[in-house]
């Protein structure tokens, strides 16, 4: 309908007449209002705890608003990138608020990548300062040597962490301190604006930068909120790290409940149940990984835990004897899944009543399965992803899993074509290939994309070959995910030696270790020549066969 024709019919149609957007009937969606309200209604109800630090909801939003006034002295404002490397303290999750309160995007780096990935981060996202805890000084010393251009570096001397340096012009306090006023409290004119940035492994060695906008930032926040019947104060444990899609929105999720954010430095069984016990935490999300630690941690840890304890779990589907583990404890298990794109968790695994008679082993292979669209996604299906054509709900027929929706990204950061594949068809690829059963529930039977997740975390099965093929003695190289119990799946290294070379197992892992960070390095190196179709492609599936007799 062109331009004139479309006018006629809105003047003829009472609904578009002198019905228009105004300030009184239409404000931009942002997570921001999380914080006004949970200030406004509850200013004394604790917000934040960290060791000896427990801040209520209005001294947070002092702090925020102190936080975007500091950056708004430095020039930094709509567009502009903050990087931030930094643990799961109070400083990282006031960010979420105070980057974006100043019109910026904050970018939360990866604390487990080397300084050369951590350099391409804030070179590609142009970051125009780094917010840097103490505990990552050295990594962080190293990347901003590899810059072409010095940026402002603010530390956050964490007291309750000993080591590492000081390596900015000031710490985090005297860098909120010193501001005049705090910065006004104004919002995005345009929910479409960047929030945030995170960077994901794709198939290349270079990450790939994803953008989030406010609109989605919000959705994903109420959507995690419905999903888990969070209700009011929860008191949630960040054993998920917060730069992780942003802890999976969750900071703004304990905003919008006006809950407890208990921070957390390091995941240890120890320090986590004893969090547990006294702070009388009720949520917390975490890796398969997490939950198996915890299945194995002494009982005498877990003595006088007495609320009910609701544990969401994503990555690597979990194993069903991980998730029984947790039920036999008395705490409940919702799987969820989702990728760096679409904010986090977007599909959940839905409890039904009818299930509620199953034995705990049937209860717990149900809770495996991936599950149905979230309440703040508009579609996912399986798919052939070629043809769109959604796959038959057997259970058997595998495609691709694809989403659409108000909580999928932007797209990626100066990479128009990564974006439009991401996005060909008006659907979202996730690369990750399922079956869809008779229910509607999705489940994952394998990654396209070949990734890697360990520990919760992506790893470029390309970028642990790149540096393999740097190896004087390797020939060919090709590297598969491996379960493995403990941390969902580890990277397998197929390695074919040049004639007379002798490198061992010990080898290869020692020399990539030195190459790469630690978390990414094979954990098994198998020798031999590797298998190829007849034009001379490796095939993984083959090695994936193989390493279930390793």
């Amino acid at each position: 309908m062109n331009a004139p024709a479309a006018a006629v019919e809105a003047s003829l149609n009472p609904y578009e007449r002198d019905l228009d957007r105004n300030a009184a009937n239409f404000v931009a969606l942002t997570p921001l209002t999380f914080l006004e309200r949970a200030a406004s209604v509850w200013p004394d109800r604790l917000a934040v705890v960290h060791g000896p630090v427990r801040r209520t909801w209005a001294e947070t939003f002092v702090r925020v608003r102190r936080l975007a006034a500091a950056l708004a002295n430095l020039g930094i404002g709509k567009g502009d990138t903050v990087a931030m490397l930094a643990a799961n303290t109070p400083e990282l999750f006031e960010a979420h608020f105070g980057v974006p309160l100043a019109g910026a995007v904050l970018n939360a780096v990866n604390t487990r990548l080397d300084a050369e990935a951590i350099a391409f981060i804030l070179k590609h996202g142009e970051a125009k300062i780094l917010i840097v805890d103490r505990e990552f000084s050295g990594v962080a010393k190293k990347a901003l040597a590899l810059l072409d251009s010095p940026i402002p570096v603010v530390d956050i001397d964490d007291p309750t962490y000993t080591g590492g340096e000081l390596i900015g012009d000031r710490d985090y306090e005297a860098f909120i301190s010193d501001v005049g006023a705090e910065h006004p409290w104004t919002l995005p004119a345009d929910e479409w604006q960047a929030i945030a940035l995170n960077y994901t492994s794709g198939t290349t060695g270079n990450p790939k930068g994803v953008v989030y906008h406010h609109r989605g930032a919000y959705l994903n926040a109420v959507s995690n909120a419905l999903s888990w019947n969070m209700g009011d104060a929860p008191v949630y444990l960040w054993t998920l790290p917060m730069f992780h899609c942003n802890g999976w929105c969750f900071p703004w999720t304990i905003a919008v409940t006006a809950g407890t954010a208990v921070c957390l430095r390091q995941v240890r069984p120890d320090a986590v149940l004893k969090l547990i016990r006294e702070e009388r935490v009720t949520n917390f999300c975490g890796a398969p990984i997490v939950l198996n630690m915890l299945n194995n941690a002494p009982a005498e840890l877990k003595q006088g835990i007495e609320q009910t304890v609701k544990v969401m779990v994503a990555g690597a589907a979990p194993p069903a004897a991980v998730i029984a583990g947790m039920e036999r404890m008395g705490w409940e298990v919702t799987h969820v899944y989702g990728l760096t794109e679409c904010y986090g968790p977007t599909v959940v695994c839905v409890w039904h009543d009818r299930w509620d008679g199953l034995s705990l082993d049937e209860k717990a292979a149900i809770k495996a399965r991936q599950g149905v669209r979230g309440p703040m996604l508009e579609a996912v299906i399986v798919a052939d992803p070629f043809t769109l054509e959604p796959v038959p709900k057997d259970g058997r027929t595998m495609g691709e899993i694809m989403m659409r929706g108000n909580n999928v990204m932007k797209g990626y950061l100066k990479n128009p074509k990564a974006t439009d594949e991401a996005f060909a068809g008006g659907w979202f690829h996730t690369g990750d290939l399922a079956v869809w059963h008779e229910d509607g529930y999705v489940e994952i039977k394998d990654r396209s994309k070949d990734i890697i997740i360990s520990g919760g975390e992506n790893i470029s099965s390309i970028e642990v070959e790149d540096v393999l093929y740097k190896h004087p003695e390797v020939l060919e190289a090709a590297v598969v995910a491996r379960h493995d119990e403990k941390w969902g799946e580890t990277p397998c290294a197929f390695v074919t030696l040049k004639d007379g070379a002798t490198a061992t197992e010990a080898d290869i892992i020692a020399f990539c270790r030195s190459h790469m960070a630690h978390f990414k390095c094979p954990r098994t190196v198998v020798f031999g020549p590797l298998p190829k179709t007849s034009t001379g492609k490796i095939q993984k599936y083959v090695l994936r066969k193989q390493t279930e007799g390793l």
